[in-house]
């Protein structure tokens, strides 16, 4: 059976097509999210809604452009959030940080997520700068993130 060249064009072109785009929504882990500004925690436990996956202790954190984001709610390229998921133990009534869930990052590039309101996502399994989460992140954050799209896509505020 023979393949015409046609299709074989096509069909290498589509493949590197696709390959761009799922490229173009990719985020790296930044590995010293933990020095930037700490901007809120929360905890969400058994009951509520979101608990799977979403259960734990949530820290948040802004690099310099996302907290000058926060402030004027603009943002500009290169601003980065990293939503760090904490499981946690509850004993003696304190509640107690656990072993890392996962690390979501949100990073900001108006041309590069144009598809996404400006923001790209990533999303890190556990203590891994590597592996990452398996599932379309970029839909299911996107798809969260649309209820704030008045902030920006943002959830956090800015807090003095």
């Amino acid at each position: 059976m023979r393949i015409p060249c046609r299709a074989i064009i096509v069909l290498l072109v589509t493949t590197y097509g696709l390959a761009v785009v799922a490229n173009s929504h990719s985020v790296d882990y930044p590995s010293d999210y933990r020095s930037w500004q700490h901007t809120k925690s929360m905890i969400i436990q058994p009951g509520h809604p979101l608990e799977d996956p979403f259960g734990g202790i949530h820290h948040i954190y802004a690099n310099p452009k996302a907290m000058d984001g926060l402030i004027d709610g603009r943002y500009e390229a290169g601003a980065v959030f990293v939503f760090d998921l904490l499981d946690y133990v509850e004993s003696e009534n304190v509640i107690v940080e656990a072993d890392r869930k996962r690390i979501d990052v949100m990073q900001y590039d108006s041309k590069q997520f144009s598809e996404t309101g400006g923001w790209g996502y990533g999303s890190f399994v556990g203590n891994s700068k590597t592996e990452r989460i398996d599932q379309d992140v970029v839909a299911a954050c996107f798809a969260c993130h649309t209820s704030t799209e008045s902030t920006n896509y943002v959830f956090s505020n800015y807090r003095d």
